[in-house]
């Protein structure tokens, strides 16, 4: 009987898909036990002696270098930066992930504190529990320009989604040449812009196009963030490169800890250099660091892939992956 263990935290919490799929096909499993997110360590400790591994967004370069047992990592989301792949490479420990399932969630969330930080919507909900009422102005949409770093899966469904707001400009960063991707969803615009103006609507017209990073951040009234964490994102956002974004402007980070400077962003929010930031993701988590002190700021618990249908999605296609390697079906194959 092959052996799992899962150290992502939560798991079948709303759904036992996932579990009755791997027990029905006869895989002995062992769940978390800490109801947490796991140290390197503990995962390692736990999950060494196991044939294949459910993970979340744990380090697992210690378990890798120690173990020599297990055949599989399959990874319940997109996110690569906790596994050492060329490690797994070496040991011929395969690795498998969810790629489709996330974006829709991470990307509505990322839309959603867009709105919030632009709004100021968690602002104005921390002044009525404090008994306090300003109604404080914010910034729309519709007529902003929107700068999105990273134009994967989860970038496109973002801009897909800005469209029905009528921004100004849609701009778009990413290391691969976009324009096939640009050009449709600029046609799609275009389209909705003439339905509202047959309807007598005077609304915006967007343009979207590609810039490099420099014009994203100096032009954007704000910038949400969708790339992995590499030696090349590591620490992107500091206050030499957010220095150069509008006063104004708010950033959005639900891709991945560690890509924004968390020290210089405290500093950038509390200078008053940027208007607001909103968080889902930080370099240790549960995050108990110092931009909870600042009221321009939205923290939430790494919950970009947290609705329902969604985590389930990512849950059983984890599982699809373990069944499929060990029965030599499909899987969604990384290493």
């Amino acid at each position: 009987m092959k052996s799992v263990f899962v150290s992502t935290f939560p798991f079948c919490r709303t759904s036992p898909k996932a579990l009755e799929l791997l027990a029905s096909n006869g895989y002995k499993v062992t769940i978390n036990p800490m109801g947490r997110k796991m140290k390197p360590l503990e995962v390692m400790e736990a999950a060494k002696d196991f044939d294949a591994l459910i993970a979340g967004t744990e380090d697992l370069t210690p378990l890798v270098k120690e173990t020599t047992h297990l055949k599989l990592i399959s990874r319940v989301g997109v996110g690569l930066d906790s596994v050492p792949l060329d490690l797994c490479k070496k040991k011929g420990i395969s690795v498998a992930y969810t790629p489709d399932a996330v974006s829709p969630a991470v990307s509505e969330l990322a839309v959603s504190l867009i709105i919030d930080a632009m709004r100021k919507v968690s602002y104005a909900d921390r002044e009525i529990r404090k008994g306090e009422w300003t109604r404080p102005y914010g910034e729309r949409i519709g007529g902003a320009v929107i700068g999105i770093l990273g134009f994967g899966r989860i970038g496109k469904r973002v801009a897909s989604h800005l469209l029905g707001f009528f921004p100004k400009e849609i701009l778009i960063c990413d290391l691969l040449e976009q324009s096939q991707s640009i050009e449709l969803l600029q046609t799609i615009s275009d389209q909705m812009f003439e339905m509202n103006q047959t309807l007598g609507k005077n609304w915006n017209e967007t343009n979207i196009k590609q810039v490099d990073f420099e014009t994203l951040l100096q032009r954007s009234d704000a910038v949400t963030i969708h790339v992995p964490l590499t030696e090349q994102t590591k620490n992107l956002f500091n206050s030499k490169t957010m220095t150069l974004m509008k006063q104004k402007s708010v950033l959005i980070n639900t891709a991945r800890g560690g890509i924004v400077n968390e020290d210089d962003l405290y500093q950038m929010l509390k200078d008053q250099k940027i208007s607001a930031a909103a968080m889902d993701v930080f370099e240790e988590e549960p995050y108990l660091g110092p931009l909870s002190e600042l009221e321009n700021v939205i923290l939430t618990q790494h919950m970009g892939s947290c609705s329902n249908d969604c985590r389930e999605d990512m849950e059983r296609e984890a599982a699809e992956n373990i069944v499929g390697f060990f029965g030599s079906g499909n899987w969604e194959r990384v290493v």
